[in-house]
């Protein structure tokens, strides 16, 4: 009798633990919609779809999209660059030989074709790729500026691609100045350097050169300051954007929007202007945001870790990286 009152105990206990998976990944499935108004997104479930047996691994870099809203993904692994279609199917990867520290991309078209521009934060580097992952060139630290005793001092995050070819590079891991180049990698000058006050910098992490409004300049994520500066081309400081921002890490824009992958557990659109628009995805749980190692039984959809790159496709959708061990990027759609 004690048996079968045991058995059939362990059956309503398998019965309940059944229906509460069901149940829990009902959740999983079930709409969630982030943001507010003409500013609101549906969050993609399991957007990406991996080969089997292939796993993002650290995802600590960037996203970025081409004029076919292909989507371009960093990790830490031999898969250095993963190609995505819009809609999650795998393409392909590529840059083993960058595996580990591979961290900022910008793509330009130039002519008929569209390249990529990366920073290795491991190799102290730059370098200019074909979209297929062709190596064109690198470009070692700036020597030239005397603000370097060794190649070790630099480690840049960040490039943003100017429309005479020109071009900018962040050393956010580093020193946190920020250099210019021209088109023929000849070093132009430095201006930033760490500090707090107005034009100084601590960690600018991401660059974005805004062209839409008004004179190009460039957007730096000032993420040791807890804000975005706004620089002309020659270095100049034209306007501090603060308040709304925790960590900044990376700034893109889409018509009048701007997004911010802030690591501490949030994405943040603002207007052209620096005004709050909307929140996105806040974490609930302030010690799950930042952290690079959380488990997967504590990711929920709706919910940001730790986003370290935010950036859109053609028709204003959001792909956002989290800066975690496991890997995770996610699709938002625009509603």
């Amino acid at each position: 009798m004690r048996r079968r009152h045991l058995r059939y105990l362990f059956g309503i206990g398998c019965g309940m633990a059944f229906w509460g998976s069901l149940l829990q990944d009902e959740t999983m499935r079930s709409p969630v919609v982030l943001g507010q108004g003409d500013h609101s997104f549906l969050w993609v479930h399991d957007w990406a779809q991996l080969p089997e047996g292939m796993s993002f691994g650290n995802t600590h870099g960037c996203v970025i999209v081409d004029s076919q809203d292909r989507v371009y993904v960093n990790t830490d692994t031999k898969n250095a660059v993963m190609v995505f279609e819009a809609d999650g199917t795998y393409v392909g990867s590529w840059g083993e030989e960058l595996a580990g520290g591979l961290h900022g991309m910008s793509i330009v078209r130039e002519g008929e074709e569209e390249v990529l521009y990366l920073t290795h934060i491991g190799l102290s580097q730059v370098f200019k790729a074909t979209l297929e992952g062709e190596i064109l060139w690198s470009l070692g630290y700036p020597a030239e500026s005397k603000k370097y005793a060794s190649a070790n001092e630099y480690r840049p995050t960040s490039i943003a691609v100017a429309g005479d070819g020109g071009f900018f590079v962040a050393d956010g891991y580093g020193k946190s100045w920020i250099h210019r180049y021209d088109k023929d990698r000849n070093y132009l000058g430095s201006f930033g350097g760490r500090g707090k006050e107005p034009g100084q910098l601590r960690t600018p992490h991401g660059l974005w050169l805004e062209t839409e409004v008004g004179e190009p300049h460039l957007v730096v994520s000032d993420r040791g300051n807890q804000r975005l500066q706004r620089f002309d081309l020659e270095g100049n400081l034209i306007e501090v954007v603060e308040g709304h921002l925790r960590r900044p890490c990376h700034t893109h824009g889409y018509r009048d929007e701007l997004v911010v992958a802030d690591l501490d557990g949030r994405v943040t659109l603002l207007d052209r202007k620096g005004r709050l628009l909307t929140h996105l995805g806040e974490n609930p749980i302030p010690e799950l945001r930042g952290r690079n190692a959380v488990a997967r039984d504590d990711w929920r959809p709706g919910e940001f870790l730790a986003p370290h790159c935010a950036n859109w496709d053609s028709k204003g959708n959001l792909y956002v990286m989290d800066w975690v061990s496991a890997g995770r990027v996610n699709k938002l759609r625009r509603r």
